[in-house]
């Protein structure tokens, strides 16, 4: 039977594939105004879903808060329509009349997303609100643990650009959710890009799927608190950014790096706004709940809150606790939780300055978040701006990284994918937008002219055709 499931997985995956190619030919013949008015009416219908959406990820996935589960379906629908909604994708983009060229913005075709359990609906909401954007169709393969969830989402966007004018099967999703569908989808050659969310393993097989794939790495985030920061808000900010959805975005804060000048200050602060710090015993009960011993996070604690992992560690903590705080001496395999926790656990260092949180914030990245992102708490702007250099494409100053990598909190554009670039080997080191799914023609005009060389005629300084011919005679005489 199981066989026979694959089999009609692997079917749906060339019929939803071959349905979407068919509704792409007919939107790019659209203009930008008509693709425009699509996309509107997909910004409007995320946004009045978004209640329902997310209650139903919440009930599928069993994990994640509700309320920010409404708060990432709006940020979809809005924020990111908000950014993309004056873009120009379709015809004429730019002319350059000193150069004389002309730049034209064509669809790459059908893109495949891959949505992950973590962000089922408002992955969905972005990826299709991108892609239609830039005239694409796409076609969805959900993470089973949130399939239903994810072709809810689908159904709700794809119905929103029939009603105002897209062709039937412009969205697409997989009901029929396998390992072998999303493997028939990634080759099919009516898929044109891989816009990749999920774990390691399904990003390393997009891009292997012998076709263009953005995909994310992980995130790992490091936090430094500097001695000059305003501790009360970096603190509010951390907890904040890592309580939201009980930290599911990839983006989330993972180790906090403490100052020693304020570490006791911060130490305080923690604990007043909601921090446990665990002792060295619970820091292993902990590691054995959250980490699985081969490395990776146990997905049963993904999203959970701070209560629910010390109900499975077997730990007691005070009513009100929003985050486990593990202290740790070192980093690597030795120490579980100095690696990404896709939930409420952070992990807490102490720095003698910022020249020593710089080095271990690169070995804590190098675990798993090279390329991704950083933050630092800091009101001395020289500081900050040492840690340029990092080994990733986001440097967050005081604001909560959840928030500020994707958009939310900050001036970068409003993106559930967060390309890590070739650190992350990652295709992009941007926050996808639009522009990524789009091919730019280019006519370009002559605008300088090339100067003939002047041929030498004989008794210029060259030899006439008879003195070439008997030098030629000359050397094949004395080879024979």
């Amino acid at each position: 039977m199981a066989f026979d499931y694959d089999l009609i997985s692997i079917q749906e995956a060339r019929d939803t594939a071959r349905k979407a190619k068919e509704a792409q030919q007919v939107l790019a013949g659209f203009s930008q105004k008509e693709v425009d008015n699509i996309v509107a009416a997909m910004a409007e219908a995320g946004r009045v879903n978004a209640e329902w959406l997310a209650k139903m990820a919440v009930e599928e996935t069993k994990f994640g808060v509700f309320e920010d589960k409404v708060t990432k379906n709006n940020f979809a629908s809005t924020n990111v329509y908000n950014y993309i909604k004056d873009m120009k994708t379709v015809g004429v983009l730019k002319e350059d009349t000193a150069r004389k060229i002309v730049e034209v913005g064509t669809p790459v075709g059908v893109i495949m997303g891959i949505i992950p359990s973590t962000n089922p609906t408002s992955t969905v909401i972005y990826k299709s609100l991108i892609s239609l954007k830039a005239g694409n169709a796409i076609v969805f393969s959900p993470h089973p643990s949130a399939s239903r969830c994810t072709f809810a989402a689908a159904q709700v966007m794809n119905e929103a650009a029939v009603s105002a004018g897209a062709p039937e099967g412009i969205i697409g999703c997989l009901t029929k959710t396998t390992l072998a569908g999303t493997e028939e989808l990634m080759h099919h050659d009516d898929i044109a890009v891989i816009l990749a969310t999920g774990g390691s393993a399904m990003v390393r097989a997009a891009y292997s799927a012998g076709r263009p794939a953005y995909g994310v790495g992980p995130g790992n985030v490091p936090v430094f608190i500097e001695r000059t920061a305003d501790i009360s808000q970096a603190v509010s900010d951390i907890i904040t950014s890592k309580t939201f959805d009980n930290g599911t975005i990839c983006a989330s804060e993972q180790a906090v790096i403490v100052d020693e000048p304020v570490k006791d200050r911060v130490i305080a602060e923690l604990e007043r706004q909601g921090a446990y710090f665990l002792n060295p015993d619970e820091v292993e009960m902990v590691s054995q709940a959250v980490m699985q011993p081969r490395g990776g996070m146990n997905p049963a604690m993904v999203g959970r809150s701070a209560r629910v992992v010390a109900d499975k560690a077997g730990i007691r903590v005070p009513e009100g606790t929003r985050v486990l705080i593990a202290p740790l001496e070192g980093y690597g395999p030795k120490y579980p939780l100095s690696y990404e926790k896709l939930t409420t656990v952070l992990g807490f260092y102490t720095a003698k300055d910022w020249h020593e949180a710089c080095l271990l914030s690169i070995e804590l990245l190098k675990l798993g978040g090279i390329g991704h992102s950083f933050v630092i708490h800091t009101q001395d702007e020289q500081v900050a701006r040492e840690f340029i250099k990092k080994p990733v494409f986001r440097i967050l100053v005081n604001t909560p990284s959840s928030q500020g990598a994707i958009g939310y909190t900050t001036g970068l554009a409003p993106s559930l994918t967060l390309g890590c670039g070739t650190w992350g080997r990652n295709s992009t080191s941007d926050n996808v937008t639009p522009l990524h799914l789009i091919n730019i023609k280019r006519q370009a005009y002559g605008i300088r002219q090339v100067s003939q060389k002047q041929v030498q005629r004989p008794g210029t300084g060259q030899l006439s055709t008879e003195e070439i011919a008997e030098v030629v005679q000359a050397v094949l005489a004395r080879i024979s």
